[in-house]
C-alpha cells in the first residue's frame, strides 16, 4: 500500500496515470463501490462492485489525465453484484461505468451503455454535469448528451421512448478512488464516542446553516477558503458559534448533487442542493483542497473541528430522490444501472411515482436501495464523524408499496441498526403525496420537525389567533403531538423559519413573497407566509415601523427559544439576514442568500445576536428551560406547586374558559423546584423558577404578576420592549404587584422565593 505522501501526490496529479493492464482478477462483490486495498497476494489495486440487477453486461471506464477512456469488462457475477480487482489502480484514478440492457421505457427498462454512470457508491467526484454545455436560444442548457433518451424528438409525448445513442462521458462527472483515511484526516479511531460531543436531546440548540453561504462573505475566513468546509472550520467561523451557543450545525445538503436544467437556462444553479446523485460523497464544489479525494480529507478535518469547539455536525439528507427527475429527466447514474430497481414506477412503468415533487420517488422498499442508504448513513457516522440527520420529505421514505407506514422496513432498519439508532435523527414528516402529511406520527428515536409550532408562534404575534389553546400546547413540548408510545418533549424541533421561506427579518418586512429573481413570473414559492409587515412593504425609513419590526424579531427569538423542545435557529436570523422579500432562494447562489457578516457590527442588529447568545445561555444554565419529560401539571412532593402554571394578565390562573377567551397575553409559570427528573446520581434536580409572559396585543396592558406562594417577587431578566436588556441584577418587581407591558413584548421574570 502507497503511504500517504505517495498517495497525495497521485490525488493532486503530480504522478502520471497510465492506463493499468487488462487483466481483471475476479475480485469481491463486497463491499460495493471502489476499494483501494492490498490483496492477498499482496498486489496493491481496487476491488470495483456494482449492484445492477437486470442488466446484461458492465463496463468499467477508467480516464487518464487526458481524458481517455479505457474500458474494462465486469465479468464476476454475485447475487446482480458485477464486480473484478485491478491491479494499479490507486487512489486519485476518476472511473464510470457503462451498463448494458433492454431498452424498453414502456416496461420501465432504460439501459444505455453509450451513457457514462456516476457510481452511487463513489465515495469522491470529480467535476460537473454538463461542464461543456450546449447554446440554445433562451442561453445554455444542459448537452443533450446527458439524456437516454432524444430530446429533440418531434413528438414529444413519447420522446422519453427513443434511445439517445451520443457519448455522454465528456459531460459526465467521474467517480474518483479513495483510499484509507490517514491519522490527519481522521483515521479508523478518530471517531470513536469519547471524541464526539454527545449532546443529550434536551440540551441541544440547533443552527440551519450552508457550508457556502455562512462562509462566503465572512471578512475573517482567508478568500480562498469561503464557501468550502475549509472555511467552515476556520476560526473565525466557530468563533460565531461558540459565542451564539449553539450545540449542533445542521448542513443543508452536502452529498454530491447537481443542477437542473430550467435553472441551467435562466443562468442559475442550484444553490440548496436538494438535488442529490452521490450519498457518499461530499459536494465537490465546497472543497478548497481538491476534487480528486482531496475533498473527502477535508471534509473530515472540519468535521473534528466543529467537534473540538464542542459543537456537533447533522447533515440534511435527500434520499427520497434524486437528480435525474421523471422519464424526461437525464440519465446519471442509477436510471442507467437499473431503473425499475432504484425507483418507484407509476401503473404505467414508462413514467414515475412521484411523492416528492421533484419527477421520481427512490423505492425505499427494494432491498438494494434500502442497502444503498442504509450503508450511506453508516459511512458517514462511522467514516466521516457526522452526529445525526435530518430527512428531507422523510413520509417518502416511510411509503411502504403505497401509503405511508410507521412499520415500513426503512423505519424498521433504522430502529434496529446498532450504528443509526444511537444518533440524531430528525424528520421532516411530510411528503407532497396523498396522506403524507404525518406530524407526530413518526416512532420513538425520532424527533420531527414540528410546523405546527412554526405556524402558531407566528399567528400569535401577527395578531391572527383568536386565543391561546394552541399556543399554549407549543409552549409546553406539544404533547398533543408527542406525548404518546414513549416520546418526550424533545420529539419536537421547534423552529419558527427555516431555509424554505422567509428568513426572520423578512417575516416581519413582507406580507408578499417578492420572487422574482427566481425566473419564474413570483409563481415559486409558497404564498402562506403567516408573515407580517408591520405597516409597511419591504425596507423602509419609518422609525417606528422599524423598531416595531426589531421588536417582533426580539419577540420570536425569545418565544422559540424558552419553548421546550429542541429550539433550532436559521443562520442569520441572530444578525437579521434578509432576502429582500425571497421566500424561495434555492437557486440564489449570490449575497441574497450569502450571509452578511457586516450585520454584527451594525447597532440595529447586534442587540439581536447579543439576545439570542443571552438566551441560549440562560436556557443552557437552566434544565426547568430544557426538560426531558412533559409537564404534569401537579406539585412534584406535598406543599409543592404545579410544575407548569399558566396565568391570565391578572394574576390569576387560567381556567377552562380563560383559553377559549380571545385575548392576546399568556403567563407561563415554570417551577424549577418541581422538576421530576433527577440527575446521573439520582438526586432530584431543583433550579429556580421563571415566569414569561407574552403579550402579543397592539397596546400596553396592566400585567400582575402572581403573588405568594408563586413568589416573593420577581427579578426581570428579559424585556423584548427594550433594545439593550436587563443587567444580571435587573430591577425587581413586588409579587402581586401591577406593571404596564408595552404593545407586542415578551418580559421573562425569575421567580424569587420567600
Amino acid at each position: 500500500m502507497s503511504s500517504a505522501p505517495e498517495q497525495e501526490a497521485v490525488a493532486d496529479g503530480r504522478e502520471p496515470r497510465g492506463v493499468p493492464p487488462a487483466d481483471i482478477h475476479p475480485g469481491s462483490p463486497t463491499p460495493l463501490g471502489a476499494r483501494y486495498r492490498t490483496g492477498p497476494d499482496g498486489v496493491a489495486g481496487t476491488n470495483f462492485a456494482l449492484w445492477a440487477g437486470g442488466a446484461e453486461a458492465v463496463e468499467l471506464c477508467l480516464f487518464d489525465e487526458a481524458e481517455r477512456e479505457s474500458r474494462h469488462a465486469l465479468t464476476e457475477l454475485t447475487h446482480e453484484i458485477w464486480h473484478g480487482f485491478l491491479p494499479g489502480v490507486r487512489p486519485g484514478q476518476r472511473y464510470g461505468y457503462r451498463v448494458h440492457g433492454r431498452w424498453d421505457p414502456w416496461a420501465g427498462a432504460r439501459w444505455n451503455p453509450a451513457k457514462l454512470l456516476l457510481d452511487p457508491y463513489a465515495r469522491a467526484v470529480d467535476g460537473d454535469f454538463g461542464a461543456r454545455t450546449e447554446q440554445t436560444g433562451a442561453g445554455s442548457a444542459l448537452p443533450a448528451q446527458l439524456y437516454g433518451h432524444v430530446r429533440d424528438w418531434p413528438e414529444q409525448q413519447i420522446a422519453d421512448t427513443v434511445r439517445d445513442d451520443r457519448d455522454s462521458a465528456a459531460y459526465v462527472p467521474k467517480g474518483v478512488v479513495v483510499g484509507e483515511a490517514t491519522a490527519d484526516e481522521g483515521g479508523a479511531d478518530e471517531w470513536q464516542d469519547d471524541r464526539r460531543p454527545k449532546t443529550p436531546w434536551p440540551d441541544s440548540v440547533l443552527y440551519e446553516l450552508h457550508v457556502r453561504g455562512f462562509t462566503m462573505r465572512h471578512p475573517g475566513i482567508p478568500e480562498r477558503l469561503r464557501g468550502t468546509y475549509a472555511g467552515l472550520a476556520h476560526p473565525a467561523a466557530l468563533e460565531h458559534l461558540v459565542r451564539l451557543g449553539v450545540t449542533a450545525v445542521e448542513l443543508l445538503p452536502v452529498h454530491q448533487f447537481a443542477h437542473e436544467d430550467h435553472l441551467v437556462r435562466r443562468g442559475l444553479r442550484n444553490y440548496w442542493g436538494y438535488n442529490s446523485i452521490g450519498y457518499f460523497a461530499p459536494h465537490s464544489g465546497y472543497a478548497a483542497t481538491g476534487t480528486r479525494g482531496q475533498q473527502v480529507g477535508e471534509f473530515k478535518r472540519m468535521v473534528r473541528a466543529l467537534h473540538d469547539a464542542g459543537i456537533e455536525v447533522i447533515l440534511d439528507v435527500v434520499y427520497n430522490h434524486t437528480a435525474e427527475a421523471g422519464e424526461l429527466g437525464p440519465t446519471l447514474s442509477l436510471r442507467g444501472i437499473d431503473n425499475r430497481g432504484y425507483y418507484r414506477l407509476a401503473g404505467e412503468a414508462r413514467r414515475y411515482a412521484d411523492y416528492t415533487g421533484c419527477g421520481n420517488t427512490l423505492h425505499v422498499v427494494q432491498p438494494q436501495v434500502l442497502r444503498l442508504i442504509t450503508d450511506s448513513l453508516r459511512y458517514w457516522v462511522t467514516e466521516m464523524g457526522v452526529d445525526g440527520f435530518r430527512f428531507d420529505l422523510a413520509a417518502a421514505l416511510a411509503r411502504s408499496m403505497h401509503d405511508v407506514d410507521m412499520l415500513s422496513p426503512f423505519l424498521a432498519v433504522i430502529a434496529q441498526d446498532p450504528v443509526l439508532r444511537r444518533v440524531k435523527l430528525i424528520a421532516e414528516p411530510w411528503d407532497v403525496g396523498s396522506g403524507g402529511y404525518q406530524v407526530g406520527a413518526f416512532p420513538p428515536l425520532w424527533t420531527e420537525w414540528n410546523d405546527r409550532y412554526r405556524d402558531t408562534v407566528r399567528d400569535f404575534w401577527r395578531g391572527a389567533q383568536h386565543d391561546v389553546r394552541d399556543l399554549g400546547y407549543r409552549l409546553s413540548g406539544s404533547s398533543d403531538l408527542y406525548a404518546w408510545g414513549g416520546r418526550r418533549p424533545y420529539a419536537s424541533v421547534n423552529f419558527v423559519t427555516a431555509h424554505d421561506g422567509f428568513t426572520l427579518r423578512d417575516l416581519v418586512t413582507y406580507e408578499h413573497k417578492h420572487n422574482a429573481d427566481n425566473g419564474e413570473h413570483n409563481r415559486d414559492g409558497s404564498n402562506d407566509n403567516r408573515s407580517w409587515n408591520c405597516g409597511a412593504e419591504g425596507e423602509t425609513d419609518d422609525p417606528e415601523v422599524t423598531a416595531l419590526r426589531r421588536r417582533q424579531l426580539r419577540n420570536l427569538l425569545t418565544t422559540l427559544l424558552l419553548s421546550t423542545g429542541v429550539p433550532m435557529l436559521v443562520a442569520g436570523d441572530e444578525m437579521g439576514r434578509t432576502q429582500h422579500g425571497n421566500n424561495n432562494a434555492y437557486c440564489q447562489d449570490n449575497p441574497t442568500s450569502w450571509l452578511d457578516w457586516s450585520l454584527l457590527d451594525d447597532p440595529r442588529w447586534r442587540p439581536l445576536a447579543d439576545l439570542a447568545a443571552r438566551l441560549i445561555a440562560l436556557r443552557r444554565a437552566h434544565p426547568v428551560l430544557r426538560r426531558r419529560a412533559f409537564f404534569s401539571g401537579r406539585p412534584h412532593g406535598q406543599g409543592g406547586l404545579r410544575d407548569l402554571a399558566w396565568f391570565t394578565a391578572d394574576g390569576t390562573e387560567m381556567t377552562e374558559r380563560d383559553w377559549y377567551t380571545p385575548g392576546a397575553t399568556l403567563g407561563m409559570y415554570l417551577s424549577g423546584n418541581d422538576i421530576s427528573q433527577r440527575d446521573a446520581h439520582g438526586i432530584r434536580i431543583v433550579d429556580d423558577s421563571f415566569l414569561a409572559v407574552l403579550h402579543a396585543a397592539a397596546g400596553p396592558r396592566p400585567v400582575t404578576l402572581p403573588g405568594p406562594p408563586w413568589a416573593q417577587s420577581y427579578e426581570l431578566l428579559v424585556d423584548t420592549a427594550r433594545e439593550q436588556q436587563p443587567t444580571a441584577s435587573g430591577p425587581a418587581y413586588p409579587a402581586g404587584g401591577t406593571l404596564t407591558m408595552p404593545g407586542r413584548s415578551v418580559m421573562l421574570f425569575r421567580a424569587v422565593p420567600g
